[in-house]
């Protein structure tokens, strides 16, 4: 069964006369017992819903609704669990003590791969959760490989693990869809091995739909943790040129080229960026791969939308990595509106100065290298730099300290061009308080 947290005031549920605390006992006949079994049967068109109330009444209650609509209730949401692993590249790991605990936590969780798209490395999977797996098709899932030799694999993930081929097999033989990733370590997984991974994962082609391909992040808290090395300019540009070998066989064996390098892999070896169509349907974006292609494909559409707009001057933040693009669309931009869309790069001082993502940039950091400068009308800040709801940064400083410091509107912006627009347009139409785009 599983206990409503909530029920929305104008929804279907709070008209059948459900309540906080009722508990959901089955939907069309099917049992329910987490999030993952609500989110497979609320989907359909007419449902019967078993229901315990607080008072321990058993209520049926039938419904028609459309098929993509909520019952308009929050239920318990589970708790994820834990990793075992300990790889040698572990984000976590390399974080500072003293900050909030939920970063400290290392989820290792197929169901919240199936409903967020999360990555896990299937090793702590039991037989009754690959059984539930096929049996529902909690499809797609997302995958870290790292490496397909299983020695190389558990030098990497730390200890001792299951095979994946055999898992990945019979996945996607029941007819599991994936995605996969690799995080890659120069002088461990690259060279023969990276091609020993990506070969052996297209075997798996066409129930296995993407290869990711990212560079090992890190910071500098690596404190008695295994010696590893960022990758290089040279480095980048050999990784580029086999990938791109390997695109353009898949391209003419599958229809796809099937594996992708993460952005950063071009900014460090300075090529220019594939043409959006490269990246087909973006599979692999949130893993930072295609980011920039989509976001230079949507610049040529805000440009052609934007207005002339009154305001002097305007400030964006960013991480360093993403500077000179964003440079490149806001000397157009303001060509096109004569708004000054001035963008400043922060240094990550935080984490260290190999970190140079936008994701990861720490409040303190921000609130440090602005102080001095002239921010003109109002502030920008990328919405992927906030958790928890777009409220704090990694390092808990919050959304308010920034605007009450610096003395300028703050506003909150999607990162893109669409994003950026809505936020220069709020300022110029003189919104002043904080906002959340």
């Amino acid at each position: 069964m599983l206990r409503v947290e909530s029920v929305e005031p104008d929804g279907y549920a709070a008209e059948l006369g459900l309540l906080a605390g009722d508990r959901l006992l089955s939907i069309n006949g099917h049992e329910i017992t987490d999030l993952v079994d609500y989110h497979l049967h609320i989907g359909s068109e007419r449902l019967v819903l078993a229901v315990l109330k607080e008072n321990d009444d058993l209520w049926e209650l039938d419904l028609e609704k459309g098929e993509h609509e909520d019952l308009g209730i929050q239920v318990v949401h589970p708790q994820p669990r834990q990793c075992g692993n300990q790889c040698l590249f572990c984000f976590v790991h390399q974080l500072p003590k003293g900050m909030r605990k939920t970063l400290y936590i290392k989820d290792e969780d197929y169901r919240f791969s199936y409903l967020y798209g999360t990555y896990i490395t299937l090793t702590n999977l039991s037989e009754n959760d690959l059984q539930r797996i096929i049996r529902d098709k909690l499809s797609p899932l997302y995958i870290s490989v790292h490496a397909t030799d299983p020695l190389l694999r558990e030098e990497l993930l730390g200890v001792k693990v299951p095979e994946i081929l055999p898992l990945l097999t019979r996945l996607t033989s029941a007819g599991i869809e994936l995605h996969c990733q690799v995080v890659l370590c120069p002088g461990i997984n690259d060279g023969a091995a990276l091609k020993e991974t990506i070969e052996n994962l297209a075997s798996f082609h066409p129930q296995l739909l993407s290869i990711a391909i990212v560079p090992v992040g890190l910071t500098q808290f690596r404190m008695k943790l295994p010696k590893l090395r960022k990758v290089t300019a040279g480095e980048a540009h050999s990784y580029l040129s086999l990938i791109h070998k390997y695109q353009q066989d898949f391209l003419f064996r599958y229809g796809t080229r099937f594996v992708f390098p993460a952005d950063e892999f071009y900014l460090l070896a300075e090529q220019q960026i594939p043409p959006y169509a490269d990246y087909e349907d973006f599979p692999q974006i949130e893993n930072g791969v295609g980011l920039i292609a989509q976001f230079q494909h949507q610049a040529v559409e805000v440009l052609l939308e934007a207005e002339r707009l009154k305001s002097d001057k305007i400030t964006i933040v960013t991480g360093c990595l993403f500077y000179d693009k964003l440079i490149e669309f806001a000397e157009q931009f303001s060509l096109q509106t004569g708004v000054d869309l001035q963008v400043v790069a922060i240094h990550n001082n935080f984490f260290g100065r190999d970190i140079t993502v936008t994701g990861l940039i720490t409040g303190q950091d921000l609130l440090q290298q602005l102080q001095n400068i002239s921010l003109g009308d109002g502030l920008l800040i990328p919405d992927i730099m906030l958790k928890d709801g777009g409220q704090l940064f990694l390092d808990d400083m919050n959304i308010e300290k920034i605007n009450d410091s610096l003395q300028v509107p703050v506003i909150v912006v999607e990162s893109s061009p669409w994003g950026i627009l809505d936020g220069v347009e709020s300022i110029a139409d003189d919104t002043v308080e904080i906002i959340h785009l």
